[in-house]
């Protein structure tokens, strides 16, 4: 069929078969607990999601793929995910270009569900092909775990199957006002602008009434529509207000966008934090124009989740360490992961921690599991909310920003800046 890709990374009994989308590299993953154990019976597990391959999610959406298949790909090494009655699941993953738009996700998973018959559902990436991917879900009652996808909108329809790794999106720029006002206490005016969609408009209804609660100015609150390419004019406006900090955006390709003709016009705005964009590692492609911005990200690899600080949390650390999936993200890649490479693997690790939790693939047992996650990850705590008009909402995970800093060599690179007991450098103010 046109426009539709197909990839699978299945382990035969006997070997591996290579991913249609990427090569295979397995290396070794966390490994399922037991020693002795019933008789092995190895089954097949499909996981089916739709990846943006064209369309403006493109470039955050294959760095969720990579993740999901990288996840993929260590379990399979490992020898499956192992259940407690001897049964090994080895994952296979199906997945379809959606296109960046939500009536292709609504019929991709309709397929998926329907036809394909897959075991599990990830989520597509942005928040909005998330609430669309989840509508079909909840219809046809199957689970899904939402490995893209910040909106609190969505997570607040009480949905019954929908799991959210990510840190919800009010969560975003609260901490990077805290750093702003720790960086230099005098910011007094800021403008607050967001893409009108879901996820940007959610982050920006908390970041607005908590700069106001700090004494801040709030001199712009404007949103821009979904695929602006030319931002003079709202520049212009922004520019008028003389505003001390600028904090919002949107998604990839219009927050490069932005950041790019705010730094060719010298908008001389001493704090700028810009969503999603600023945590993608190709952000450092304009140049001079990302050195100073920071971003809110889910996860940075410079991350310090351990054994150690799940113990101090009081909950069980399962999978790799953030340098292991690093290292292995890198090997297999070729450059750093992002946050939305993390997400990706996350919801893996997820999935793998309820199934082993369940004993089983029967839905009920495995959504029981699901509800009972509390679990220290590479990525961070991941539990859910178990409130009826809530539920599945991520309640424990955190949010760190990041800044492109130069370095004495004068390359750009990200600084891990907020909080201050995980920083790799001191924030830095706009010159």
């Amino acid at each position: 069929m046109r426009g539709i890709r197909l990839a699978a990374a299945a382990l035969a009994v006997a070997g591996l078969v290579a991913a249609a989308c990427g090569g295979t590299t397995p290396t070794p993953a966390s490994s399922a607990s037991g020693s002795s154990a019933p008789a092995t019976q190895t089954k097949t597990f499909t996981i089916g999601f739709t990846q943006s391959q064209t369309g403006n999610q493109n470039v955050t959406s294959k760095r969720q793929t990579e993740g999901i298949q990288l996840w993929v790909e260590d379990v399979t090494k490992a020898g499956g995910i192992k259940l407690k009655d001897g049964t090994v699941l080895m994952p296979q993953v199906k997945f379809y270009d959606d296109e960046s738009k939500t009536d292709r996700v609504q019929a991709l998973y309709t397929r998926l569900i329907n036809d394909d018959k897959v075991d599990f559902l990830l989520s597509p990436y942005s928040s909005g092909l998330v609430k669309a991917a989840a509508v079909i879900t909840e219809q046809n009652g199957r689970l899904m775990v939402t490995a893209g996808g910040a909106d609190d909108v969505t997570m607040e329809q009480g949905f019954k199957g929908v799991y959210q790794v990510y840190a919800p999106g009010s969560k975003y720029l609260i901490g990077a006002i805290d750093l702003m006002l720790k960086l230099d206490p005098t910011i007094k005016k800021v403008a607050i602008v967001n893409e009108k969609d879901s996820f940007s408009a959610s982050v920006v209804a908390a970041a607005n009434p908590y700069a106001k609660s700090k004494g801040l100015d709030v001199v712009v609150a404007e949103g821009y529509d979904t695929g602006t390419t030319d931002f003079n004019p709202f520049i212009n406006k922004i520019q008028a207000a003389g505003p001390d900090a600028i904090i919002g955006g949107g998604h990839f390709e219009d927050g490069t966008t932005f950041a790019k003709q705010l730094f060719d016009k010298r908008v001389n705005a001493r704090f700028v934090a810009l969503l999603v964009a600023p945590a993608e590692p190709t952000f450092k492609d304009i140049g001079d124009a990302a050195q100073f911005i920071v971003g809110p990200s889910q996860w940075e690899p410079a991350a310090k989740y351990s054994a150690e600080t799940a113990k101090a949390a009081n909950v069980p650390y399962f999978g790799p360490t953030p340098k292991e999936f690093t290292d292995r993200y890198v090997a297999k890649y070729g450059s750093q992961p992002s946050y939305q490479s993390s997400g990706g693997y996350a919801a893996g690790l997820v999935l793998q921690k309820a199934l082993e939790d369940a004993g089983s693939t029967d839905p009920q047992k495995l959504q029981a599991a699901l509800d009972k996650i509390d679990v220290m990850l590479f990525y961070g705590r991941v539990k859910f909310s178990l409130d009826a008009k809530t539920h599945g909402k991520q309640i424990a995970h955190d949010m760190v920003y990041m800044q492109w800093q130069k370095g004495s060599d004068g390359k750009l690179a990200t600084q891990l800046v907020w909080p201050q007991d995980a920083a790799t450098a001191q924030a830095q103010l706009r010159k």
